[in-house]
């Protein structure tokens, strides 16, 4: 397990973004990214997507926002050095992002997303 503080968290969090192509993040609509610290059936669950991947919307899709939420607690108890949180909080948001465009476990797999 590592431990960092909150403000560094986010910060890893921030890094993962950075490294996502602008024409990714230019459409990410209608999402809402949390950070907690466990899933509450699951302490081993990293990330979660929660919504209608994009390609499943329909033309009249709306109403409240889909969610990514990257799980600290459980991130920093999968992690045994900083180095190894950064990397897999990259992975971590990169598969639930993933998953809001459609690609199912298979296809993250396959790209080192999983």
């Amino acid at each position: 397990m590592i431990d960092v503080s909150d403000e560094r968290f986010e910060e890893l969090v921030d890094l993962a973004f950075d490294q996502i192509p602008q024409k990714f993040l230019d459409n990410l609509r209608n999402v809402v990214f949390l950070i907690e610290d466990f899933h509450p059936r699951s302490p081993y669950i990293l990330g979660l997507f929660n919504g209608v991947a994009l390609p499943e919307r329909t033309f009249n899709h709306g109403g409240l926002p889909d969610s990514i939420t990257i799980y600290k607690g459980a991130l920093k108890s999968y992690c045994n050095s900083e180095e190894q949180l950064i990397e897999q909080v990259r992975v971590t948001v990169l598969h639930e992002i993933g998953h809001y465009f459609g690609l199912d476990e298979e296809d993250l797999h396959r790209l080192g997303y999983a």
